[in-house]
């Protein structure tokens, strides 16, 4: 079975079709996070922020609030 260990963060990806393990590969390349148990995330947020992110699609068409909080 087809393998690739990531070099950066240790992580070893394995699958039985080779393309769907590159495509893997890719994905953990745009996010890895460079050492094992690292805390990373493109959306990283501090949990006592108040203001949304999508300020548009934050209520319904009647004003409700969609995500709680």
């Amino acid at each position: 079975m087809p393998e690739i260990l990531c070099p950066d963060c240790g992580k070893r990806m394995f699958h039985e079709n080779e393309d769907t393990l590159k495509v893997e590969n890719t994905i953990h390349q745009k996010f890895c996070r460079k050492k094992e148990g690292a805390s990373h995330s493109y959306m990283h947020r501090a949990r006592d922020e108040k203001e949304p992110i999508d300020v548009e699609r934050n209520s319904d068409e009647n004003g409700k609030p969609i995500l709680k909080r």
